[in-house]
């Protein structure tokens, strides 16, 4: 009996362990966010075109763990009004809609920011699969869209989140077989980190066309969210 009990002890130790090993917070200083991957994902860089062709660096963290697929998207828009002003440079005469306002900024890059979260939500509903859910939602305060869809080809399910901190957009997706447990582990924990990895959660809602673009002073933070900011990848 003694030796049965141990040996049911160790298997649980190892079970536990290899489930903490699988559960803990990715952290990128780089790109400020934090989330529960399933393991290190790989790194990519790449370029994002948005809704005002504006064709900008991006990063994609992604990870395949067996049929199971999980990435997130990093859009940086912090130099994007210096595009804006360069590409005012060719706008043909008589084209005021191409030179933009005071309200829409130079190239109309004020605007390509503010409808940055409504653009590439309405990317993910083009994809041949039926919409299961459209919410508008928080992670730490920070706005976004949280959406879930149903793949036409072979009735995968992807979780996702789209949203914007700090002129960064995220685009959060994982997408699991039929018969899979949901994916909503990892589309909730999405979170944000400072410069030096410590996570942060604001005290009202963090809005990024007023709070990054600077119209408003950003909301005071609350502290650290759930003290996870130390976790495995930190960059």
């Amino acid at each position: 009996m003694r030796t049965t009990a141990s040996v049911l002890a160790l298997i649980l130790a190892v079970t536990g362990l290899a489930a903490a090993q699988e559960l803990s917070d990715y952290v990128s200083i780089k790109d400020g966010f934090k989330i529960t991957f399933p393991s290190e994902p790989k790194i990519s860089e790449t370029t994002w075109t948005s809704q005002q062709s504006f064709v900008l660096p991006a990063r994609v963290y992604s990870l395949d763990k067996g049929k199971e697929r999980y990435s997130v998207t990093v859009v940086d828009y912090t130099g994007i009004e210096q595009m804006g002003i360069e590409k005012v440079k060719s706008c043909p005469v008589g084209a005021p809609l191409c030179r933009g306002t005071d309200i829409s900024g130079p190239g109309l890059w004020k605007h390509d920011v503010r409808e940055a979260i409504q653009y590439a939500t309405f990317r993910l509903l083009q994809r041949d699969a039926k919409l299961t859910d459209l919410t508008w939602s928080q992670h730490d305060l920070v706005e976004g869209n949280d959406i879930q869809l149903v793949n036409n080809a072979d009735q995968s399910r992807t979780y996702a989140v789209v949203a914007m901190h700090e002129m960064k957009l995220y685009i959060v997706e994982a997408t699991v077989p039929r018969n899979y447990p949901p994916a909503t582990l990892f589309q909730t924990s999405l979170g944000w980190v400072d410069k030096n990895g410590k996570g942060i959660r604001y005290q009202t809602v963090y809005s990024n066309e007023f709070h990054g673009m600077k119209q408003y002073p950003v909301p005071p933070l609350a502290g650290a969210a759930g003290g996870r900011a130390g976790g495995a990848g930190a960059q």
